[in-house]
C-alpha cells in the first residue's frame, strides 16, 4: 500500500487584465480535506479520479485543499502564498508519502511570482525528498519553465481544448505515477520551444490530427506520455508561447527527439492551423444570411471570462442595436449591478437598462437599452468542463426589441447552452447566438449551430499575438517575426 498526497490550487492568470485576483475568487470554488468528495467541479475534477482510483488499489490517500479561481488578472501575493503555504503545511503534516500528486493550471502568475506552479513544486520537491514521486496536471494553455521540469517527475497536459478530457488526463497521469512510485517506469521528461504565440482549436481539422497523432505515440517505443503546450498568450512571462512535452521511460535523448520533431510538424503547420476571425460587421452579414434554421453561434473571444476578460465588453451589442438586428440572444454579460436592478423589478417589469461597459477601456462604453425582464434566477448554473455544474449566481434574462441578454453575477464565459436555456430563453428559434468565449463553449453548442465563427472584437485579451506587449519574453516568436528560428540564430 502506498499513500498518496492529493491537492489542487489553480487559476489562469491574463497580466493584462484590469481584474486583480483576490481571495474571495479562489474562495468561490474551495474546499479543504474533502473536495474530492464533493460534487464536480473544476477544482476538483482531478483529485476525484485520483482517489477513486487510489482507494480501489488499496492506497492510503490525504487531502490537502482544491480551488480554483475564475481566471483574472494578477493574483494578489499574500493570497497565493497563503494558499500555497496551507498546501505545504497539509504535506508536511502527512508526511511521509510515497507520491504527491497536483492539478494545477500552469499560467498562474502572482505578485511577485512569474512561475507559480514551479515555486510550488520546488516547495514540494524540497519538502519529500528526490526519492517521492511528484506529478501534476496542468491545462494545455500553460506556461512551462524549467523550474516546473527540474522539480516535477512527471507533468501531463491536458489534449483537448475545449478541456472535454480533464479526467481522462488525471488518469494518465496516476498510471505513471504509480508507475513511477512502484519502480515499474522511469519518466524523464523534454521539452522544445515552437517559437510560437497563438491559440490552437482542437475542433480545427489540422490541430485534430496532430492531436491524435500524439496519442497515437503514447505507449509505443518507450514513450510514456506525449502532451503540447499551447501557453497563454495574455501572460507576459518569459517562458510564455508554445512548448512539446514528451515523457520517456528513462531516455531523455529520445524524449528530446521526439518533442523536436513534434514540435517542427507543428511549425509546418502554423498557417494552415490559423483560426479565421470575422468583423463584428462581417459575422452579422453572414449569420443574416444564412438560411438554415439553426442559428448562427459568434464568439466574441476578446472578451472571454475565461481568459480574464471583464466579459462586459459592449462592441458586439452595440452593432446587434444599431442594425436593428432581432430574433438574437447574447451572453454572459458579467453585471451584478444590472441583475439586482433586474431582480428588484421583477419578471415583466419594462425599464430603462444601462448594460455593460464597466470594468474600464477593454469593456468599451455602456449601451443603454429599453428592457423587459423575461426571466431570473437566484442561483442559475450551467453544465461545466468536463462534467460538473459551474456556477453563475443571482441572474437575468432581460429583451430588447427581438434581441436577448443574459446577465450574470458571477463572471463565467458559457459553456453550454443551458447558460441560456436554464433562464427560459430558447436558442432554437434565434438567428444569431453571441457567446462570450474563446473556444469552450465549442463541444456543446456546435452541434446544434449552422455555423460557428469567430469575431475579432475589441477586449481584454484579442487575438493580435503580434501586438501583446510583452516585457518579459527575451526570444522572437511567430507571427511577430516570420522565422524566429532564423531570427535568434544571428
Amino acid at each position: 500500500m502506498k499513500k498518496l498526497f492529493l491537492a489542487g490550487l489553480a487559476t489562469e492568470t491574463n497580466t493584462f487584465a484590469p481584474l486583480p485576483t483576490g481571495r474571495s475568487a479562489f474562495l468561490a470554488d474551495y474546499a479543504r480535506r474533502d473536495g474530492s468528495r464533493n460534487p464536480p467541479r473544476l477544482s476538483n475534477l482531478g483529485t476525484i479520479t485520483w482517489r477513486r482510483l487510489a482507494e480501489a488499489d488499496g492506497h492510503a490517500v490525504v487531502e490537502s485543499l482544491t480551488t480554483f479561481a475564475q481566471p483574472g488578472g494578477i493574483t494578489l501575493r499574500d493570497v497565493y502564498e497563503e494558499l500555497r503555504d496551507t498546501l505545504l503545511a497539509d504535506l508536511e503534516a502527512a508526511l511521509p508519502v510515497d507520491a504527491v500528486l497536483l492539478f494545477m493550471h500552469g499560467a498562474m502568475v502572482a505578485e511577485g511570482y512569474d512561475d507559480c506552479e514551479g515555486d510550488t513544486l520546488a516547495r514540494v520537491r524540497a519538502m519529500v525528498g528526490p526519492g517521492v514521486t511528484v506529478g501534476i496536471e496542468l491545462d494545455l494553455h500553460c506556461h512551462l519553465t524549467e523550474t516546473m521540469r527540474a522539480a516535477a517527475d512527471v507533468m501531463v497536459i491536458y489534449k483537448e481544448y475545449p478541456h472535454t478530457d480533464i479526467a481522462e488526463r488525471a488518469r494518465d497521469l496516476y498510471g505513471l505515477v504509480m508507475g513511477a512510485a512502484e519502480g515499474r517506469i522511469r519518466p524523464v521528461m523534454a521539452y522544445h520551444d515552437c517559437r510560437m504565440v497563438s491559440m490552437w482549436r482542437t475542433s480545427h481539422p489540422p490541430v485534430r490530427r496532430f492531436v491524435d497523432r500524439m496519442s497515437a505515440l503514447e505507449g509505443r517505443d518507450g514513450i510514456l506520455s506525449v502532451s503540447f503546450g499551447h501557453g497563454f498568450p495574455w501572460g507576459d512571462v518569459p517562458e510564455v508561447g508554445a512548448r512539446m512535452l514528451v515523457v520517456a521511460d528513462g531516455d531523455a535523448a529520445r524524449a528530446a527527439a521526439l518533442a523536436r520533431t513534434l514540435g517542427e510538424e507543428l511549425w509546418a503547420m502554423r498557417a494552415e492551423a490559423e483560426t479565421r476571425h470575422d468583423t463584428i460587421d462581417g459575422a452579422i452579414d453572414a449569420a443574416l444570411a444564412s438560411r438554415d434554421p439553426r442559428p448562427v453561434v459568434l464568439a466574441d473571444i476578446a472578451d472571454n471570462a475565461g481568459a480574464g476578460a471583464p466579459s462586459d465588453n459592449t462592441a458586439v451589442l452595440r452593432r446587434l442595436v444599431e442594425r436593428g438586428v432581432r430574433d438574437a440572444a447574447s451572453g454572459l454579460y458579467w453585471d451584478p449591478g444590472a441583475v439586482a436592478i433586474c431582480r428588484e423589478a421583477g419578471v415583466g417589469a419594462r425599464f430603462t437598462l444601462r448594460v455593460g461597459g464597466k470594468c474600464g477601456v477593454a469593456s468599451g462604453d455602456p449601451v443603454d437599452l429599453a428592457v423587459t425582464v423575461r426571466g431570473l434566477s437566484e442561483h442559475h448554473t450551467q453544465g461545466g468542463l468536463s462534467g460538473g455544474r459551474a456556477v453563475l449566481g443571482p441572474s437575468a434574462w432581460v429583451e430588447a426589441d427581438g434581441l436577448h441578454l443574459v446577465l450574470t453575477t458571477h463572471r463565467q464565459q458559457p459553456f453550454a447552452p443551458d447558460a441560456f436555456t436554464g433562464l427560459g430563453l430558447a436558442l432554437d428559434d434565434k438567428r444569431i447566438v453571441v457567446v462570450k468565449s474563446m473556444q469552450h463553449f465549442h463541444a456543446a453548442f456546435a452541434p446544434v449551430a449552422s455555423r460557428v465563427l469567430y469575431v475579432a472584437a475589441p477586449g481584454a485579451c484579442p487575438p493580435d499575438y503580434a501586438a501583446i506587449p510583452y516585457l518579459k519574453r527575451p526570444a522572437p516568436y511567430w507571427p511577430r517575426v516570420a522565422d524566429p528560428f532564423a531570427e535568434e540564430a544571428r
